[in-house]
């Protein structure tokens, strides 16, 4: 059965997102341990979903997150604001003056380059947004006097506390109950989950919030150690991505949560940092659709693809497209994200379509 989703003119927002916007600080092509200066993003798994579909696609799109007012939270601001996404959501939490109330998360990530991988190092304990709970979001305003169409959220944002999961639980319910389609993209992060209890908790909540969700989406790892999905033929470096073997899992997954009307996977075989083996695959309405492999992608970032990827698919089936289109428009975009520097995506639809056409990278003049 295909998703039911709202008419653009019944709603204010395209999608709404919940989550977490950190500042990024990116060395460049160097390493964080040895760094002298920094470039700054803002990014967010769930709030560069939102981003992708504002930006690449043209959506009407809001956050929904909390951010200390200090110079650092208006530069985050500030950096938001280029994005497009609507911030009228946003919660204004009072700096106490040294950050030990609340403040704003940091991310350093380096891209890594060759048989150097990628590695991330967050400071983002007692954030603004991790400190969310139930009650503090009027979700009557967004889903029922606004309107939303589409709502995401985040195994990341469901992670950074147990008042974070109960809000993520709270806003799905709203949701459901003013006939939102609701995404959740599990995006396991083992720093995240091991203060309290590992994977066995990412399981337990991850499971609590699953019957809520529409469209479920993640990779070989997400559904493995968040949701306790075992993906057969994987060893323990995922060398070799097998489609039948997420087929299966996708099945089982659809068998103990029959409510996932559509299932969506990225599959990535990483040789190095700088080339990756991307693709994906879509079940939807009985059947499932895989996105053409793309081997040997350069990779110039890898941050952000997977959430470009939910952008892409998010914004096919908003427009009505079939869930064939839909998986090849996240694979493209993903593809695209990972091309450029930062967390979100600088990709164009007109990119995106050419990218699914299989047209080259010709110079465009």
């Amino acid at each position: 059965m295909p998703l039911s989703i709202k008419p653009p003119d019944a709603c204010r927002w395209d999608a709404v997102a919940l989550g977490e916007v950190m500042l990024r600080l990116d060395p460049g092509p160097g390493r964080i341990r040895t760094a002298r200066q920094f470039q700054v993003w803002e990014g967010g798994g769930e709030y560069n979903v939102v981003r992708g579909l504002r930006k690449c696609f043209g959506l009407r799109t809001a956050i929904v997150t909390a951010v200390v007012d200090n110079e650092v939270g208006r530069l985050l601001e500030d950096l938001m604001m280029q994005g497009g996404v609507d911030l009228s959501h946003v919660r204004w939490v009072p700096f106490d003056g040294i950050g030990r109330a609340a403040r704003v998360g940091l991310n350093f990530t380096e891209r890594g380059f060759g048989v150097r991988a990628a590695v991330g190092c967050s400071d983002r304990a007692y954030s603004a947004a991790s400190q969310l709970r139930p009650g503090d979001v009027d979700w009557d305003a967004i889903f029922r006097r606004e309107g939303a169409r589409w709502f995401h959220c985040g195994g990341i944002f469901a992670a950074l506390s147990a008042t974070t999961a109960a809000l993520a639980i709270e806003a799905m319910e709203a949701a459901r109950a003013a006939g939102t389609v609701i995404s959740f993209d599990l995006n396991y992060r083992p720093s995240l989950w091991k203060w309290q209890g590992g994977s066995a908790r990412a399981v337990e909540v991850n499971r609590r919030i699953a019957p809520l969700v529409d469209v479920m989406i993640g990779n070989e790892e997400d559904f493995t150690a968040a949701l306790g999905f075992d993906v057969p033929g994987l060893d323990e470096h995922l060398s070799a991505l097998d489609p039948s073997n997420f087929k299966r899992m996708i099945a089982e997954a659809r068998r103990v949560f029959p409510n996932f009307q559509v299932v969506a996977t990225t599959l990535r075989h990483a040789k190095t940092a700088t080339r990756n083996d991307w693709g994906a695959i879509v079940y939807a309405e009985g059947e499932f659709h895989e996105a053409r492999l793309r081997e040997d992608l350069e990779i110039f970032d890898r941050v952000g693809g997977g959430d470009s990827f939910a952008s892409g698919l998010i914004y096919a089936l908003l427009a009505g497209k079939s869930p064939a289109e839909a998986v090849q428009y996240g694979a493209a975009h993903g593809a695209l994200a990972m091309t450029t520097p930062g967390d979100t995506s600088m990709a164009t639809l007109k990119e995106v379509e050419a990218a699914i056409r299989a047209k080259g990278a010709r110079v465009v003049r």
